[in-house]
């Protein structure tokens, strides 16, 4: 090779070299000048090494900077830019599991434990439906240009069947999980490098939205209606672009929820109520998703989500 493009090689090399070390370099070789600031009182640590001092009260809004940057910098390596939210109750169980449940109490003739196996092995449909559905997202979209992911809160229940779903056909699923005072771990089906860890509520439920294209809510307790009515707010006020809504469990939801009431006593417009939908299934949840976007039609994807 000729001596002259060697050297112009190592010319452009240092032309292009790095100016200053990296953080974790320089995180790495850190070392105090003497034991004498090398203890706890010591100020002398590079403050992003400094766990003490980034967890003052003062440094909450780096904090909550650093919570929004993390999940947004690794989806973006991942390339994740459409999901599908799936949203329930933590305390739904699997169908085996609920069946157990009722044989256990069975036996032991308990019938207050009976009566709850029962409810347990009739709502566990649900665990199945949203199980069968992250699986159908996960399936029928791995082909198009912009493969859609499932994402969760995390957690047990109806969280745990859709990170489940896809886990089951070889695909990636997100949880955002967030620190309660009761212990909350991971469920196990959660791509590791996607299962992430919140302290604020309204940065996790940004995150949810974020990248969306539908959000499916399943029968829940507070925390679910919490985050179904924080969608429907922002998208009936403008705030976020509309996007499709699936109840799961028509009878749950209108049992629970009296939107007639609402649009009656002029509490919402008649034309929130197709701010929603209601569905049975997985595939009815799947068939709504396609007639919204055309999946089917165009099967290449695009850039549907925006940020919120």
């Amino acid at each position: 090779m000729d001596k002259r493009t060697d050297a112009a090689k190592g010319k452009s090399g240092e032309l292009t070299a790095r100016n200053f070390p990296t953080a974790q370099q320089e995180a790495k070789i850190q070392q105090p000048p003497s034991p004498r600031y090398d203890g706890p009182e010591s100020a002398y640590r590079l403050a992003f090494t400094d766990t003490d001092f980034l967890l003052r009260q003062d440094l909450r809004p780096v904090r909550m900077q650093l919570e929004l940057l993390k999940p947004e910098l690794v989806q973006k390596e991942q390339q994740i830019e459409s999901t599908i939210v799936i949203f329930g109750s933590a305390r739904i169980v699997p169908a085996d599991v609920a069946q157990r449940l009722l044989a256990d109490a069975r036996s032991a003739g308990d019938e207050t434990a009976l009566r709850m196996a029962q409810t347990h092995v009739q709502m566990s449909r649900y665990y199945e439906e949203a199980r069968n559905f992250a699986r159908l997202v996960t399936e029928k979209s791995r082909q198009f240009a912009t493969p859609i992911y499932v994402v969760t809160g995390g957690g047990p229940g109806i969280m745990e069947a859709g990170n489940r779903g896809a886990y089951e056909v070889g695909g990636k699923s997100i949880g955002l999980n967030i620190v309660l005072p009761h212990e909350q771990a991971p469920n196990p089906y959660i791509t590791p490098e996607l299962c992430f860890q919140f302290h604020y509520f309204g940065l996790r439920k940004m995150h949810f939205l974020m990248r969306s294209i539908g959000l499916v809510c399943f029968p829940g307790g507070f925390g679910t209606l919490d985050e179904m009515f924080e969608a429907l707010t922002l998208i009936q006020t403008g705030k976020c672009r509309r996007r499709p809504v699936l109840l799961f469990g028509r009878d749950f939801w209108t049992k629970l929820i009296n939107f007639d009431q609402l649009v009656e006593t002029g509490m919402i417009s008649p034309m929130d109520l197709h701010l929603f939908r209601f569905v049975e299934t997985a595939e009815e949840a799947w068939s709504e998703l396609d007639a919204y976007y055309g999946f089917e039609l165009r099967n290449a994807g695009g850039e549907h989500a925006e940020d919120v």
